[in-house]
């Protein structure tokens, strides 16, 4: 058995700013990876993928973007080379398993495929990207599937028509590269927020970050569950718009929602268009807080405009599977996290995992790395380095709790 203040789960950006944060406060700590750094990037990515935050906001402990395209937008080899060289020195032990998470007397025993660590603290930080969500739509057999996680480019798809389903940042890049490569394209569309690159002549993520949107905590915001689970913003890694009117351009049929499939035929909800009024309502509600704020701030920028509604044809109620219709189904709907190792009580009857702004009821248990964690800025890159220095205050204060009760 091996012995160390704190065992960190998982060696992506979260874990790895988790360990760079430990490492400054003199706390002895392992990283345990699955894979290798940077583990989910490598294998859950598309080809074509790139970051949706400029390069500008790649900031983690220690580490600001130098490079000579602060504008631009990193795509998957550059990140993957970005976090192996941000891992350089830190102890990451990469091919472990981690098995279970077990609260013991002294801590914790985190068993793993190569033997047993015993730890004071355990920060989880595998991230909420770990599991594909795919729907209880059964689809007849033949029909070959692939989820967000598993496509890497339209070649993996046979000749003829692609139900993408999902309209967040995944469903509407892979159905624009699909349909760019001569696809007949469906796009299955739910609640979504609709977004443009940039607004006022400047990147619309250098707004949210600048009025401090993004920094908006979990402890201050009403109605913490739905803020947690609002899909991905409409975005791509280009200086270019990418929405649902952009896509009708591009040849893609938009649909409602996916509700069911019966025998070969698909069926959808009649919501698109409600769906897209209420995305267009919050993009105009965003813009007005955005120019408030430019206005008390006396930022200089473009004048403000609106955009476009959406347009919303009236939409197939239903389509047909095979026959020369609909021969493939990319399912991007959402990842979820896995903690299936974590043997601790900490999860409420849906089985998710409890914790205030990562601090979990288990004292000295912390989780990383979740949407709107303690930011709405959580889940990206940029956000790992606040949520991850203020984790590691809180666990040494835990620890430091711990020693004044042990003396």
């Amino acid at each position: 058995m091996w012995r160390t203040t704190t065992v960190v789960v998982g060696a992506g950006h979260c874990g790895l700013a988790m360990s760079r944060c430990l490492a400054a406060l003199s706390v002895d700590h392992v990283v345990l990876e699955r894979g290798e750094v940077a583990h989910s990037w490598r294998t859950q990515r598309w080809d074509s993928l790139r970051l949706l935050t400029p390069n500008w906001m790649t900031r983690l402990p220690g580490h600001t973007y130098s490079g000579d395209d602060p504008d631009g937008y990193l795509g998957m080899p550059e990140v993957i080379g970005l976090l192996t060289d941000y891992a350089t020195g830190a102890p990451v032990l990469t091919g472990v398993t981690v098995t279970s998470v077990q609260s013991s007397g002294q801590g914790y025993l985190v068993h793993t495929d190569r033997g047993v660590w015993q730890a004071r603290t355990v920060v989880v930080a595998t991230g909420a990207s770990a599991v594909p969500v795919r729907p209880a739509v059964p689809l007849p057999p033949g029909i070959p599937v692939l989820t967000a996680a598993d496509y890497r480019n339209p070649g993996q798809l046979p000749n003829g028509g692609v139900l993408v389903v999902g309209g967040s940042a995944s469903g509407i890049q892979i159905a624009e590269e699909l349909a760019r490569s001569g696809r007949s394209v469906t796009l299955a569309v739910g609640e979504h927020v609709r977004l443009p690159r940039t607004y006022r002549g400047r990147d619309v993520l250098w707004w949210m970050d600048a009025s401090g949107l993004f920094d908006e905590r979990w402890d201050a915001v009403p109605d913490l569950p739905r803020v947690r689970n609002l899909p991905s913003m409409q975005l791509v890694g280009a200086p270019r718009t990418l929405d649902l009117n952009t896509l009708r351009g591009h040849g893609v049929s938009l649909v409602g929602r996916l509700v069911g499939a019966r025998d070969a035929t698909l069926q959808f909800s009649g919501s698109l268009a409600n769906m897209c009024a209420l995305a267009d309502l919050k993009l105009g509600r965003l813009l007005d807080t955005f120019d408030a704020w430019a206005d008390r701030a006396g930022v200089e920028a473009e004048a403000a405009q609106r955009f476009a509604p959406t347009a919303v044809p009236t939409p197939a109620l239903s389509a047909q599977l095979g026959r020369g219709g609909i021969e493939s189904v990319v399912w991007a709907t959402g990842l979820r996290p896995d903690l299936s190792f974590l043997k601790v009580p900490v999860f409420d009857r849906k089985s998710r995992i409890l914790h205030d702004g990562g601090v979990t009821p288990a004292p000295g248990l912390y989780v990383m790395g979740l949407p709107f964690l303690r930011r709405r800025s959580s889940t990206l890159i940029d956000g790992a380095d606040a949520d991850a220095r203020d984790l590691a205050d809180h666990l040494i204060g835990h620890l430091d709790m711990h020693a004044r009760r042990a003396s």
